[in-house]
């Protein structure tokens, strides 16, 4: 059993920025979605990271749900 301090919750996220300089560019920049592992304990600070940085969260679950769906039925 997990405690809530050792839950990991995994993010996914697009449209991250890279450097003031591609900003800048006249291309457009592909959208590409990164996976990020965060514990419980610090989600709050990192969705306030994702805003300040551009980036769009997607999806999050839990890290332990993939588990959960291969486990075997009985």
């Amino acid at each position: 059993m997990l405690m809530t301090s050792d839950r990991v919750f995994v993010y996914e996220v697009e449209g991250l920025r890279q450097t003031p300089e591609t900003e800048q560019a006249v291309a457009s920049i592909r959208n590409s979605t990164t996976m990020i592992q965060v514990p419980f304990s610090r989600m709050g600070d990192f969705m306030q990271r994702m805003n300040r940085l551009g980036g769009r969260i997607v999806a999050i679950r839990s890290s332990g749900s993939e588990q959960q769906d291969a486990a075997p039925t009985e």
